[in-house]
């Protein structure tokens, strides 16, 4: 989760949570991402997201500081928009606390004052992923429901998403008639307060990993380096298969204009799903310094969502090859 700089809103209006949600799934599909839950609430978000990858600070990088600049540029603004770091709580890899954290995550509507739960419906508030639970025809591609409901025994089955719903009425009901609603389950605290989830043996396995990380360590692994070339190899992968769609010698790099259209293909299939950064991807690609290049991913990005160029087409079509 993530507050707003000196707590100020990081969503101003519903337009501010659709980009946000739009740059969830791009993040998704640029680092594997799976999200399980998240809610956006006015001046923070959460999210219960699973990284397949070790690629967590480079993803979160990448996320916040897009959606910061989309944020910047439509309200005219500059600077930072959150309030520094991310807080993260590794969960322990069993059904119940994933099922523990989604709840939690979507009661936080609930649980802001003035809320009334005689009027309102938790399912109504759409920049949540709740909806999604209990309608699955609104959700999204990349957001992923079965773990949590696995836990109810009953999968993603219309049963089983009836049987969460019946849990969050259950919830919604406690924390109605609660002095303290934040307090009306122990495991809320432990989530607000802790520094991970799980049982005792989860928290001694994770302190034994963290301190093995501080003693062995080099500072400068702390940067990600193992992150950094295991996304570099996956954009070389990436930039090879897009190649040989392209039917483009690696040679020919050097002898094609550098702003041509398929190194600009290229370049856009290993930003759209990797954390790399630009400085790589030029150089990588022979396009020189391309200071033009975040103008050529924006009309690669236009060629996607309308009439495609023959490049883009074939570079799409070589992630399936």
């Amino acid at each position: 989760m993530c507050r707003g700089d000196r707590r100020e809103a990081v969503f101003r209006d519903d337009h501010d949570c659709t980009v946000f949600i739009e740059t969830l799934g791009e993040v998704c599909a640029r680092c594997g991402w799976r999200i399980h839950a998240y809610v956006l609430m006015g001046n923070h978000y959460h999210m219960l997201l699973e990284t397949p990858e070790a690629n967590l600070v480079a993803g979160m990088q990448w996320f916040q500081g897009t959606y910061t600049k989309r944020f910047n540029v439509r309200h005219r603004e500059c600077g930072h928009l959150f309030q520094g770091w991310y807080k993260a709580l590794p969960v322990k890899d069993e059904e119940t606390y994933f099922s523990t954290v989604a709840s939690y995550i979507h009661l936080n509507p609930a649980r802001i004052q003035g809320y009334d739960f005689d009027k309102n419906r938790l399912e109504s508030y759409i920049w949540s992923s709740y909806p999604a639970y209990v309608h699955r025809s609104k959700k999204p591609d990349w957001l992923e429901v079965e773990r949590v409901l696995a836990g109810f025994q009953q999968g993603d089955t219309p049963k089983g998403r009836r049987t969460y719903r019946l849990l969050m009425d259950k919830r919604l009901l406690e924390m109605q008639h609660s002095r303290e609603p934040w307090k009306a389950d122990q495991e809320w605290d432990r989530i607000r307060r802790g520094w991970c989830l799980g049982d005792e043996g989860f928290r001694v396995e994770m302190k034994e990993v963290l301190a093995e990380s501080l003693l062995s360590a080099k500072r400068e692994s702390f940067s990600g380096e193992a992150v950094r070339r295991h996304g570099e190899e996956m954009a070389e992968r990436l930039i090879v298969h897009g190649l040989k769609a392209l039917s483009i010698a690696e040679s020919d790099l050097s002898q094609q204009i550098k702003g041509s259209e398929e190194k600009y293909a290229l370049a856009w299939l290993v930003r759209k799903n990797t954390c790399v950064r630009n400085v790589w991807i030029k150089e990588r690609l022979r396009m020189g310094t391309a200071t033009n290049f975040s103008d050529g991913m924006r009309r690669i990005e236009q060629a996607e969502k309308g009439d495609w160029g023959f490049a883009v087409r074939r570079c799409i079509q070589s992630i399936k090859l």
